[in-house]
């Protein structure tokens, strides 16, 4: 596969800050509209401004997220890059820019402005700054407006992003895995150990097991919870389960409350983590969370799919439900850590990866990923 080319521009002009750097072309994984099949394109990003990187996409992680960008759960402008899990390698700096080219790098698709009054009061992960699910920038081959997933577009050879949008990362963890700590295990992680907070010997359960629900696994079981019960639709999930850590595997179905107290000595869980994103769900967990529980809402659903709850259940089961958003993290911090962490092994994220797949293959990985098919599928750029 080629690598990112320079596109045919004027000769540059000489000014204060040198010469004026020149657009790229890459090819990238583009939806054309919401339901339109998905294509690999070359597309034409601009060079880097000030405060600005362009980094080479090393490997990309297939996200649920991008799927909702394009089966109309999220409301998404079209034509988009789609990715926005991804790691890299700093190729070009622009005017200001602070990283040196050749750093490591694992992307951050909410970087927090650390002005607004969230990121003042330590929740990051709410900054007002992230709100929009794509954001203009570059154009296709054919001249028509670019729209990048979560500003980032990184299922492509290379991306275009502020500064504060890239996170240096200790070299040596394979880019397949280093893909994966910027949403899947990040949000995992965080939802176990921010949001939760389990303690060691508590009961949990986690519903839905994508790239993130694995990770909750993960993070579980390092955090010391002695039962850790893995639920999904599709039996062929029970192996991947187990070597992410679950104790058990259960099938969702109608006896699965029953299963649940039945290994919790009636009680129920002590967590339970959704990480479907829809009511139906949402509702099973609480079903399965013991009285004083707490449900933590991981998945990323519908706006019209209404959750109903019985205002006395409510009260009486003092149940606490709560979303978990981007793990409740500070990616600038955690992510490094995450790193380390796989780095020495004490955290391994060998299971989440159920596939590594090339750019012209990555249609073919979403259309496993609709189906439930494995954990992440992963989308390598040679070098």
């Amino acid at each position: 596969m080629s690598g990112p080319e320079q596109a045919p521009t004027a000769p540059a002009q000489a000014g204060p800050a040198g010469p004026t750097a020149a657009p790229v072309t890459v090819r990238a994984l583009v939806a054309r509209g919401a339901g339109a099949d998905l294509r690999v394109e070359r597309v034409r990003l601009p060079a880097p401004g000030p405060g600005e990187l362009r980094v080479t996409i090393r490997a990309a992680g297939v996200c649920h997220s991008d799927l909702s960008m394009v089966n109309g759960t999220l409301a998404a402008r079209f034509p988009l890059v789609l990715g926005h899990e991804a790691t890299g390698v700093v190729a070009e700096a622009g005017p200001g820019s602070r990283l040196a080219v050749g750093t490591p790098v694992v992307l951050n698709w909410a970087p927090a402005c650390r002005t607004c009054w969230w990121c003042r009061h330590d929740e990051p992960w709410l900054c007002a700054a992230n709100t929009a699910p794509t954001v203009a920038r570059g154009e296709t081959d054919d001249g028509i407006p670019l729209h990048l997933t979560l500003g980032l577009g990184a299922l492509a050879e290379a991306v275009v992003v502020p500064e504060s949008a890239v996170i240096p990362i200790p070299a040596g963890l394979p880019p397949e895995r280093a893909a994966l700590l910027g949403c899947a295990v990040l949000t995992g992680v965080g939802a176990v150990g921010n949001t939760a907070r389990v303690a060691p010997g508590e009961a949990v359960a986690v519903i839905g097991l994508g790239g993130v629900g694995l990770a909750v696994l993960t993070a579980a079981r390092r955090a010391g919870a002695t039962t850790i019960l893995a639920i999904d639709v599709a039996e062929a999930k029970r192996d991947l389960a187990l070597a992410a850590g679950a104790t058990d595997f259960l099938l969702s179905d109608d006896r699965l409350s029953k299963e649940v107290r039945a290994r919790t000595e009636g009680r129920g869980v002590d967590h339970a983590f959704e990480c479907v994103g829809r009511a139906a769900t949402i509702r099973a967990a609480w079903r399965l969370t013991r009285r004083g529980g707490a449900v933590t809402v991981v998945g990323m659903g519908a706006k019209d799919d209404m959750v109903s709850l019985g205002a006395l259940d409510i009260f009486h089961s003092a149940r606490t439900l709560r979303s978990s958003v981007y793990g409740s993290s500070d990616p600038d911090r955690e992510v490094p850590e995450l790193a380390r962490a796989a780095l020495d092994g004490t955290l391994d994220l060998s299971p989440l990866v159920s596939g590594v797949v090339t750019l012209d293959e990555a249609p073919a990985a979403f259309d496993r990923l609709a189906r439930g098919e494995g954990a992440r599928w992963v989308v390598s750029f040679p070098d």
